[in-house]
């Protein structure tokens, strides 16, 4: 039987789509799968592991019968990755096996019980809903996710936070290191309400925001949040814990400041870099009255020295950072520096050599980083 027909890129795209999410090694073999449902003319595609399901639209087929099937998701997203960019493919289901052909290939694969598949499904009411546009929640994201941890122990910074207030969006990220905090106002009035969102969910959830000025509709549970765009629906389980409270980390009274450019702090630090201590990362910030120093020592006794010319003339102070939170925090910045400022620089607000830096956008005050000073 024909389930369905198209070209390679019209199977390749929803077929990328879901493949983030599915386990390539699974203790239920069905989790490395992808359930397809054709439904009244309609496909679906579907992956999930448990934690997070996305689904999406596939190629329409009008005349053809419903059918539900899973798949080896690798195996398939494989094969059309690797037909050519012109070629047309035909899906065949017979007797529990998916037939892919192309031109004179013919690919079987074994499927699995589309009723053994589980679904995640939303069972609790909605706690608070939005709409934003894509390209907005993109930009928010991309100053953030940076700074989110790692595998820490500490589960609940392993995720970024989302926060709603009234007509606010907030999103938070940190590792204990540094911090970055950004927000945008939303045409909404919402109670207070915040979840903590999986690093994976963060990381598939941008790869499909692909229409800057297309919305997207975000929907928050109890547990579980859901971002429904127009060809593709997330459904995420939520980090359990309680985030730091971040006002508390933000410095209130440093009163060391100066604006730079963005892109030369950005140059002189990759460069610094480069004699860096592989394992630590650090570098020396010297305030001085009309410029900064940055300076870096090699394990091997090599050492790095650039100046840059602040318009500063305050009292001095040395400080040592991992050059890695400093340069994250200006690759980031630098498409919005762009969009909201006549040039592109940021503030910086020193304390004294114990205290966190605040790092801003000059006349802005939606977006925070602050970073903490290492001993070198």
């Amino acid at each position: 039987m024909l389930i369905l027909e198209a070209s390679r890129d019209e199977l390749l795209k929803p077929f990328q789509t879901v493949a983030g999410v599915v386990e390539k090694r699974s203790t239920l073999p069905v989790l490395s799968n992808v359930l397809i449902e054709g439904e009244g003319g309609r496909t679906t595609i579907l992956g999930t592991d448990l934690e997070i399901q996305i689904s999406t639209d596939g190629p329409q087929m009008p005349m053809m019968s419903d059918f539900r099937l899973t798949v080896n998701a690798k195996k398939v997203h494989d094969i059309l990755k690797a037909l050519p960019v012109s070629a047309q493919i035909a899906f065949e289901y017979e007797q529990n096996k998916l037939t892919i052909k192309s031109g004179k290939g013919r690919y079987d694969l074994q499927t699995l019980p589309a009723e053994d598949f589980p679904l995640m499904s939303v069972t609790d009411s909605i706690v608070a809903s939005f709409h934003i546009k894509q390209g907005v929640l993109k930009n928010l994201i991309s100053q953030v996710e940076y700074a989110m941890a790692k595998q820490d122990i500490r589960f609940y910074l392993n995720g970024l936070l989302l926060q709603v207030e009234g007509n606010v969006l907030r999103l938070v990220a940190t590792d204990g290191h540094r911090l970055a905090y950004t927000q945008c106002e939303i045409e909404s009035n919402l109670p207070a309400c915040e979840v903590i969102l999986p690093r994976k969910t963060i990381a598939e959830l941008e790869k499909i925001l692909t229409f800057p000025e297309e919305s997207i509709s975000v929907d928050l549970f109890s547990n579980q949040v859901c971002f429904t765009l127009r060809d593709a629906v997330i459904i995420s389980k939520i980090v359990e814990g309680k985030f730091p409270d971040y006002n508390r980390v933000i410095p209130q009274d440093n009163d060391k400041i100066f604006q730079l450019s963005c892109k030369e702090f950005l140059s002189a630090l990759e460069r610094a870099s480069i004699f860096a201590n592989e394992k630590f990362h650090g570098i020396n910030l010297g305030i001085h009255p009309g410029q900064m120093s940055i300076e870096s020592r090699s394990s091997e006794h090599e050492q790095a020295r650039e100046i840059l010319e602040i318009a500063y003339q305050g009292t001095q102070l040395e400080m040592g950072f991992n050059v890695n939170y400093l340069k994250d925090v200006l690759i980031a910045l630098k498409d919005t520096l762009e969009s909201v400022n006549s040039n592109d620089d940021v503030r910086m607000a020193f304390g004294d050599a114990t205290k966190s830096v605040l790092i801003t956008i000059p006349n802005n005050q939606n977006f925070k980083y602050i970073v903490m000073p290492m001993r070198i």
